[in-house]
């Protein structure tokens, strides 16, 4: 199958092909990254489970096609927390963490343009974003979100590739600083690799393929290494692991990306 189209692109750390443009608000030191209140609480139960879990399952499963794989091994730690690495191939790729955690809350490291839509902050928090900090003074309180989520053992999911390229069969290069965080707390992370394959039976006709999500084992932070080692140790074991699956031949090239400039002028992450 050749692909239906081909994007040039120019940096391959920092452009962006999701197509949309969000006025950012800052995230600061105010921002109430943690609720307590017991009603906003008890929304959030019924926004994310009763209402926006089951149009995720019928979009993952109709519209997108999704199909799990080694997904086992997200059952075995049910007992902790534990954090997913995912590569970004799609504006909703959202949808997936809290489809392969469940019934696990899954929480996403966003962006702050996540909670920038007006009237929808508190929705999008509901649904698990955590935004990144505009500055230093959030910073604090963002940790503290973090450690809390996941010491309830929840799901903490994080695209460390940040910008979305749509289809990419690649992985785009990334830097260790999100690998601070199952390191800080003890947790194994999880490296969830999408591909794309040809669409079969009933949704064959589909021009887009199906995506398919593939887990590794549980990849465990070594504490006998200092906490900057062990976070690159980390970042390592899971960048491996997602380029060996994203290299497999099944992997359907649905768009065509090419450099606009020779590749020795590329901006490369050592």
């Amino acid at each position: 199958m050749e692909p239906k189209r081909t994007v040039r692109y120019s940096d391959l750390l920092n452009d962006d092909f999701a197509g949309t443009k969000i006025n950012t608000r800052p995230v600061g030191k105010d921002f109430p990254f943690v609720h307590r209140s017991f009603l906003w609480n008890l929304l959030s139960f019924i926004v994310y489970y009763l209402i926006a879990a089951p149009i995720a399952f019928l979009v993952c499963k109709l519209y997108l096609g999704l199909r799990f794989e080694n997904r086992k091994v997200l059952r075995s730690l049910r007992k902790t927390g534990y954090v997913l690495y995912g590569n970004h191939t799609r504006a909703i790729d959202a949808l997936i963490p809290p489809m392969a955690a469940f019934p696990k809350k899954a929480y996403i490291i966003a962006g702050p343009d996540a909670v920038s839509l007006p009237g929808l902050k508190n929705i999008v928090q509901m649904l698990g974003a955590i935004p990144l900090p505009s500055d230093f003074s959030g910073m604090r309180n963002f940790m503290s979100a973090v450690s809390l989520r996941l010491q309830k053992k929840n799901c903490l999911a994080i695209y460390p590739e940040a910008h979305i390229w749509p289809f990419y069969t690649g992985i785009r290069p990334f830097s260790d600083a999100s690998f601070l965080y199952p390191v800080k707390e003890k947790v194994p992370a999880v490296a969830m690799v999408t591909t794309y394959r040809r669409r079969r039976g009933l949704f064959r006709f589909c021009e887009k393929p199906g995506m398919t999500v593939t887990f590794s084992e549980p990849i465990y932070p070594c504490l006998d290494s200092s906490p900057r080692v062990a976070q690159h140790e980390l970042r390592e074991k899971v960048f491996h692991f997602m380029t060996e699956v994203s290299s497999s031949k099944e992997n359907l090239e649905y768009i065509r990306y090419v450099p606009a400039e020779p590749p020795e002028k590329q901006t490369v992450v050592e």
